[in-house]
């Protein structure tokens, strides 16, 4: 199985939780991906494109495998951060 992801990842909690906020409110998560996030795959908006299994790190991987495609999650800590993440794709 493989996953299409984007990604915002963030220091704290606190900030990460705003952000989640703002993207339920309907603003554009791509723009507060480059806004915020700070992984490189910001310049993309946050995508990630498609990952398979063992790609991510557990607790990542894990979070996207339970989300339905279209859906936000809340923040996911991992030991980067936090990742607010919104699955884009899923295929056999």
């Amino acid at each position: 199985m493989e996953y299409r992801a984007s990604h915002i990842l963030v220091k704290d909690q606190q900030t990460a939780e705003r952000i989640y906020e703002r993207v339920k409110r309907g603003e554009s998560f791509e723009s507060l991906a480059r806004q915020y996030s700070t992984c490189p795959s910001k310049s993309k908006g946050g995508d990630l494109g498609w990952f398979g299994e063992g790609k991510m790190v557990p607790l990542f991987e894990n979070a996207v495998r339970k989300m339905s495609v279209g859906s936000v999650s809340r923040p996911v800590r991992t030991q980067f951060g936090y990742h607010i993440i919104r699955k884009t794709g899923a295929r056999d």
